[in-house]
């Protein structure tokens, strides 16, 4: 049975045009939510698939949303998604989530296909944010990734949003790459 909730989650990935302001409030809105559903949570798997499933069904334009994870140095594989089957193992020398990594800074990329060693893991994104995730000690544990199907999907509230929620999710991880210097 399809709840009213789940109706207007579903058809918020139909909306193509928002206002600025629309889109700062319903972000403000997935804040909160973000943090209701992830406290006492001290488990990163749980707190990244959890992540996941409410940034998917609230952001606008995502086809989708998911963690690589650092798993070795200077490599990325994947970790909690929601969305078709991503890329399994990036390193970080190349596309947008290994820059990401390599510079520790978000990538907001309008045109994917123009980025410099782009991986298509999903030929249909045209569009991209990626925010670098570290543990609270500071190292880094994986980076948050968000595509779209259409061009130019995100912009600078997006950015600003993804970054709030990562910072969110932060908290509740834990580095399981303390023996390698990234």
């Amino acid at each position: 049975m399809r709840t009213n909730a789940n109706k207007a989650a579903s058809e918020w990935h139909t909306i193509s045009a928002m206002s600025p302001d629309e889109r700062k409030q319903r972000y403000e809105e997935t804040l909160s939510e973000l943090a209701s559903v992830l406290a006492g949570i001290e488990d990163s798997i749980t707190a990244m698939a959890t992540s996941c499933a409410v940034l998917y069904e609230r952001i606008p334009a995502a086809s989708w949303v998911g963690f690589y994870r650092v798993v070795g140095p200077r490599l990325l594989r994947i970790g909690p998604y929601q969305g078709g089957v991503g890329c399994l193992e990036i390193p970080f020398d190349r596309g947008v989530c290994g820059a990401a990594a390599r510079e520790r800074q978000t990538q907001l990329v309008s045109d994917v296909h123009a980025f410099p060693g782009h991986i298509a893991c999903d030929a249909a994104a045209r569009s991209e944010v990626v925010v670098p995730v570290s543990e609270p000690g500071g190292s880094l544990v994986a980076v948050l990734d968000v595509d779209s199907h259409e061009l130019a999907a995100f912009g600078e509230i997006d950015r600003e949003f993804l970054e709030k929620a990562v910072e969110l999710i932060r908290p509740h991880l834990k580095s399981n790459t303390s023996a390698w210097l990234l």
